[in-house]
């Protein structure tokens, strides 16, 4: 596997108790993205943090912070993530009701806007947004809780969106989230992913073995 591909650590998998410290620690050991779940108790069945969190945390990297967005309404919020640091926001359509809208809303604020495809929403989702936004968000378990396994049909819409990806000839990052394993990591990146969001892969095993889970999801 190529070292191009991005490893985007989930804080959701990190000691909540010491996350300024978790962050600097996954930098340090060389992920390329911060990958921040937000979670609203409404959208997903789970709460996780805010915009004030986010702000906590700016100061600890100066990694982009890949902020993805589980709450609805979501329009209500991007600005408050954006002021906080978010460098990219993702969204999932049915957060909506007007996805081009919050498309155009995150990059107006000069943010990278991400769509987000939960396991039973179509590739077909993304014909009237892939010209406008800049990443793809694949999630390869239903959102909501950390530590799921790797919903294995998903590896079909990769593909999919890989090849629309490639008809309009942008620089669109494509991200799966989701049972990211050493196993499932190259099936991930065989299908057309270059960008791989992990928690419980990156964070196990402490500190001092981070940056040997960061490699060992790159393939290196």
């Amino acid at each position: 596997m190529s070292s191009a591909v991005r490893i985007a650590p989930s804080i959701l998998s990190a000691d909540f108790a010491r996350l300024g410290e978790e962050v600097r620690a996954i930098d340090e050991a060389g992920c390329d993205w911060i990958h921040v779940d937000v979670m609203d108790g409404h959208f997903v069945p789970n709460i996780t943090i805010g915009p004030a969190v986010v702000k906590a945390l700016r100061r600890h990297s100066a990694k982009p912070f890949d902020v993805h967005l589980m709450i609805s309404p979501v329009d209500n919020y991007v600005k408050d993530f954006a002021d906080a640091g978010a460098d990219i926001i993702s969204f999932h359509p049915e957060a909506g009701p007007h996805a081009h809208r919050t498309v155009q809303l995150i990059k107006s604020l000069g943010k990278m806007a991400g769509v987000v495809l939960n396991p039973a929403t179509p590739a077909k989702m993304l014909d009237y947004l892939i010209d406008d936004v800049d990443l793809v968000l694949v999630m390869s378990v239903n959102p909501g809780f950390g530590g799921q396994s790797f919903i294995s049909s998903q590896l079909r819409k990769i593909e999919a969106i890989r090849k629309m990806i490639e008809k309009t000839g942008r620089d669109i990052r494509l991200e799966v989230d989701g049972g990211i394993t050493t196993e499932t990591a190259p099936l991930a990146i065989s299908a057309g992913a270059d960008t791989l969001v992990a928690g419980t892969a990156t964070f196990k095993g402490g500190p001092d073995q981070y940056a040997a889970n960061i490699r060992a999801l790159r393939g290196e």
